[in-house]
Order: C-alpha cells, then structure tokens, then sequence
C-alpha cells in the first residue's frame, strides 16, 4: 500500500522484552518487534525457534515470563475485535462435529457475543468469506470430509469474516498444494493491498523473497526484522539456521550469495 511521503507508518503490532518459557527453557528470550501496518511479513526460523509461540503468547494463549504485546498500542484484550487468528491446521479437532459454514460465523461470536445468534447479515458475511477462498459449494459439509487445503481455506474464511486490522497465520501453507497454495497467497496480497497487516509463520525459505515484503528470522531470540531485501541475507540465515543452510551464487545470472539461499535440513 502506497503512502505520501509526508504521512507516518503507523505501528499495528509492537513486542517488547518478550519472555516465554516451557518447563524452565525459554522458547522467546527477550524478543523487541515493531511491525508497521499494511505489510506481509514472513517468520521464519528453524523447527524450535519460537515462532508458532510468539503468535500465541501474542494472543494471550501461552503464558508469558515477561514482556508486552500491544496492538495499535492496545492489549489483546482491548484490541481483540482488530486481530484475526488463523492456527496451525494440526492443532484442530477436525472430528468435531460442525458443517463449513458454522466455523466460517465463529469468526463472528467476538462481535456478536456469545449469547446473540447470527443472523441474515452475519450469514451474508460468511458466505462472502467462503466465496473468497472458492468454498461455497462446501458450506454444508462437515469439516472431517475436507480436504487437508479445503480445511485450511475454512480457516482463513473464518478469519476474514471478521474483517480485522491485523492478521496472524500459523503455518497457512502446510500440507496444501500448490492450486490451494497460490489462492492463499493472493487473499494475503489482497488484505495487504486494503492495508491490513498479516503476519506469517512460514517454513519454505524458496518462498520468502517473493511472497512477502517483510521478514523477521527467530531462533528462540530475534535474529533480524526488516524489508525482505534488506533482511533476508545470508548473513542472518546462517545466524538463525547454523550450518543448516548453504548458500549458492549462480555469476551467470548475476547471482548474489548474499541473497541466494538454499535450505539444507530443518
């Protein structure tokens, strides 16, 4: 999203001293992250790097050691209508038993309450988020007879009825593929184009120059946070991934090995 020169990049999602231990060993040590409004920013890092848990203590569902979060300057709980949450796809009871379009509307309890029952417009707004990421002829399946993709699209319809300020994404591209893949991409770019801000947990580092503009590396403390080009170097990869990662130039194509980079193990 374009801004005049003269206008100030507002801050949507600010971290300060973050602290999350399990068991005694810290999974965040001491993690500061200022994150303007209106970008797709990648968090990448290897397997144990903290970054699933940084969204969740980020929304208040691990406890933290120490810290703050704030959004726009609020604390979830304040700002709870401005943030959407899309989870990892393996952390849900597909089994329960609940049909595509009621899990789209429980993007909407925040708004309504949990007492007030979803009416003509609330079930307007699902199907407008269902036909965003082509799931309307589904909305009456049982999410168990999904498709791993399928599952993960309910997931982020059920975000985007919500119509939030701020957009955190556990892992969105896990075990989907390549079709599911590209229309996930494109809903993000969407929401950035409008000035949302969406945060991505992400592991496929071939991905990360060109679908994000923004990128912050973690291993367990924060290695670099920044505009992908000028973030995304071999430099901070090797910090954060050790020996796991080479790095390849290829001279005939003007290859930089600063910015070429091939992931060797997780």
């Amino acid at each position: 999203m374009s801004r005049p020169e003269d206008t100030p990049t507002r801050i949507a999602f600010t971290v300060e001293d973050l602290t999350v231990a399990y068991q005694g060993k810290p999974a965040l040590w001491d993690i500061d992250l200022r994150v303007p409004e209106g970008v797709l920013m990648g968090v990448i890092g290897p397997n144990g790097a903290g970054k699933s848990t940084l969204i969740k203590a980020a929304l208040d569902l691990v406890p933290r050691a120490a810290g703050t979060v704030r959004f726009y300057g609020q604390t979830y709980r304040q700002a709870r209508r401005l943030v959407g949450y899309v989870p990892q796809r393996g952390s849900v009871d597909w089994d329960f038993p609940t049909s595509v379009i009621d899990v789209v509307m429980m993007g909407l309890y925040g708004r309504l309450g949990w007492l007030r029952r979803p009416g003509r417009a609330e079930r307007d707004a699902a199907f407008a988020a269902l036909e965003q990421v082509d799931l309307v002829k589904f909305a009456d399946r049982q999410i168990s007879q999904l498709s791993g993709g399928q599952q993960q699209r309910t997931f982020l319809a059920r975000a985007l009825v919500q119509d939030a300020e701020i957009y955190f994404m556990d892992e969105p591209f896990a075990a989907v593929d390549a079709v599911t893949e590209r229309a996930i991409v494109e809903i993000l770019r969407e929401l950035r184009g409008r000035g949302k801000t969406v945060i991505v947990v992400h592991h496929d580092l071939q991905t990360v120059k060109d679908y994000f503009d923004r990128v912050t590396l973690l291993n367990v403390a924060l290695i670099a946070s920044g505009e992908t080009g000028q973030t995304f170097t071999a430099q901070n990869l090797k910090a954060a991934y050790g020996g796991r990662v080479s790095y390849m130039a290829d001279s005939e194509q003007g290859g930089d090995d600063d910015n070429d980079v091939m992931l060797v193990g997780d």
